[in-house]
């Protein structure tokens, strides 16, 4: 890599300080997708405003990061990823504070969508400047801190969202992020400049960037909207899925023939990458689908707290970082597709073994399946982030990484809204299946009444049960499919080549 040598490479203290700044910046990034989604209700009712028309204060983050993610490999060839990055995290900060100080809707969309747009890049950048200035002998370790931010970010989000909006003003779910990034920019700036390199001038691909925006916006508002109308059920969810369709077949044949394209969609030629795409797409689609479904679970029909919910998902970092110097062991003696392959395979038994919840099940009982699940999603993301830029050209590296988290972010968007929709609509058919099966429903009734109770409440309490049964088998099917789903994953990773057997061996080639 041009302009990393050994002289300049980050150790001590300086390299601790370079991994957290990095893995600091993408939990930033990503936990502002979800914190804002516990108080829409809050955030309307102190802005005068429908908590539906609240949801597009999530929406217009989500639609500007998706944009900005894929964008970041040419904006790091135009102008430097040191500076992008350190560019982007003040922004992040000073439109946080504006965000928390917005005095209507509409003004906090727009510093909202203006925060998207700093922090898209900050995922990526974080990823492209970790592998390129980081030892590899501390790589493993290194990608295993910046990798935990992807998994604990979302499930985080709910948790704080839903303590700051109980307890103080719901502004403060932005001003806390402003020290922190500023922070951030500050050391990124004094510890990362040696490592940067020279931006190169080059045309925009203003056609490129427009397909992108339009297709990219119209499937995020399409996933953002969806389940409250009913999907295809909706002329206009309808129109946005041709849109969204029309617009991604038009942009990937212009970026596939165009010189200049503002993503090089060219590098899939690459077999290790192009796998490595397929696989993060189908796999963290089934691990975002379980890091949704479990908090909702509990939160909806267990009673749990959104505190409590998030202390159960926060079990899987136990395991992450005790699995994370056995990964990179791993990693330098056997192939990795074979680690990737046996992190699917735990991160599948997770779901396997949450097949077998019932509504009596504990916290504790709760932990095993959160621990499995934490152990194989360190082994497969780290080696997944190794393999997808394993045989990449330095140049690429960058264009790699936002096209890899491209992939994440919106696997991770649309298992949101297809686990949510599964979810709702197994519910409803196991109820209508259970109490078409119960044929002892009205003498369930008549002995509730004999008990006391008045026949309306006995009939919620009969119906109570039966939602209760149904929520709970609807869970499970749900938990078996994401299993599945993940075996598919992990039989992909086969087709991949033999990768460098080194964590990071790649990276000062």
């Amino acid at each position: 890599m041009s302009g990393i040598g050994h002289s300049t490479e980050p150790h001590g203290m300086q390299l601790v300080a370079v991994v957290i700044v990095l893995a600091l910046a993408n939990f930033l990034a990503i936990l502002d997708t979800t914190i804002a989604n516990v108080l829409v209700s809050h955030i309307a009712g102190s802005l005068a405003t429908s908590p539906s028309n609240g949801t597009w204060v999530i929406t217009g983050y989500a639609v500007a990061e998706a944009i900005m993610v894929p964008l970041t490999g040419w904006l790091a060839e135009r102008f430097g990823p040191v500076k992008v990055f350190t560019i982007c995290i003040i922004g992040f900060g000073a439109f946080s504070l504006l965000c928390g100080m917005a005095t209507s809707l509409n003004m906090l969309i727009a510093f909202r969508v203006l925060l998207g747009m700093c922090g898209g890049p900050l995922i990526p950048l974080s990823q492209t400047l970790l592998l390129k200035t980081v030892p590899q002998r501390h790589m493993g370790a290194a990608l295993t801190a910046w990798s935990m931010g992807s998994v604990l970010a979302p499930v985080a989000g709910p948790v704080i969202g839903g303590i700051i909006g109980d307890n103080v003003y719901w502004g403060w779910a932005f001003y806390f992020k402003v020290p922190l990034a500023l922070g951030i920019a500050f050391l990124a700036w004094r510890i990362l400049m040696p490592h940067e390199t020279q931006g190169v001038k080059s045309k925009v691909d203003y056609v490129g960037l427009a397909l992108l925006v339009t297709w990219v916006g119209a499937l995020q508002v399409l996933l953002g909207n969806g389940q409250d109308k009913d999907w295809f059920n909706s002329q206009f969810i309808t129109i946005l899925g041709i849109i969204a369709a029309v617009g991604f077949v038009c942009f990937v044949i212009w970026e596939w023939t165009d010189q200049r394209p503002i993503v090089d969609l060219r590098i899939f030629r690459n077999r290790a990458f192009a796998v490595s795409l397929m696989v993060i797409g189908i796999a963290f689609g089934a691990m975002f689908g379980s890091i949704v479904l479990v908090p909702m679970w509990l939160q909806a029909n267990m009673s749990y707290t959104a505190t409590w919910a998030g202390y159960n998902s926060a079990l899987s970092g136990v395991t992450m970082v005790a699995f994370a110097p056995i990964t990179t062991f791993l990693m330098s003696r056997f192939d990795t597709r074979g680690v990737i392959f046996v992190g699917l395979l735990l991160t599948a038994a997770s779901n396997f073994l949450r097949v077998s919840y019932t509504d009596q099940i504990t916290f504790w009982q709760l932990m095993w399946p959160q621990l499995v699940f934490g152990a194989g999603m360190v082994m497969t993301m780290v080696s997944l982030i190794d393999m997808s830029t394993s045989t990449l050209a330095d140049k690429d590296i960058a264009n790699g990484s936002g096209q890899f988290n491209f992939v994440r972010t919106l696997a991770s968007a649309i298992s949101t809204a297809v686990v949510v929709a599964m979810w709702n609509d197994q519910i409803k058919s196991s109820k209508d299946q259970l109490v078409g099966a119960m044929q002892n429903t009205s003498a369930a009734i008549q002995a509730a009444q004999n008990a006391g109770m008045d026949g309306d409440h006995a009939r919620a309490v009969v119906d109570l049960v039966a939602q209760g049964q149904s929520a709970m088998q609807a869970t499970n099917n749900i938990f078996l499919a994401l299993g599945l789903i993940t075996l598919v994953a992990a039989a992909f990773v086969w087709i991949a080549p033999r990768p460098p057997k080194s964590t990071g061996a790649h990276i000062g080639h």
